[in-house]
């Protein structure tokens, strides 16, 4: 990814997710263990996008505007996809309808998924997460991510 701070929460993310797969004879710990994944990996998902297209705009910016943008992005919170989407139309109406495009179906599903059980467990309320199910959520926000990564790489 774009930056040591965030290589280092995805380490960390990888090493809690192997760790947890690791109780897989106690059924509560693991269920509790992927509450707490999910809000990481929540968390992990909104610094990762501030951070993507942090990078681009003090690249592209003049500092002023940079300064202005990157204040404005720090309010980018609950990244489900449509925000996300939105967020990239900001910057470039091709990057949603690519987005759009790119993650219909399941990237969609599992970003969408890790956010409202995020909010879901930031409330005190039971949720059926399964930590197989949040796996592969974590991995289709990975996909997201990269092609985020990509499309400001890549302009």
């Amino acid at each position: 990814m774009i930056n040591l701070l965030l290589t280092k929460y995805k380490s960390r993310l990888d090493y809690l997710y192997s760790k947890a797969s690791n109780f897989s004879d106690d059924s509560e710990l693991v269920a509790e263990w992927s509450k707490y994944l999910c809000v990481l990996t929540s968390g992990y998902l909104e610094n990762c996008i501030r951070a993507i297209y942090s990078e681009y705009i003090k690249k592209r910016s003049h500092p002023n505007v940079s300064n202005f943008a990157q204040y404005n992005l720090n309010a980018f919170q609950n990244p489900k996809m449509e925000k996300i989407c939105q967020l990239a139309g900001f910057f470039n109406s091709s990057w949603a309808e690519d987005l759009r495009k790119g993650t219909e179906g399941e990237l969609k599903d599992g970003v969408d998924s890790i956010v409202a059980n995020r909010n879901i467990i930031a409330h005190g309320r039971d949720v059926g997460l399964t930590y197989s199910n949040l796996l592969r959520y974590y991995e289709n926000a990975q996909s997201v991510l990269k092609i985020l990564n990509d499309q400001v790489n890549n302009n």
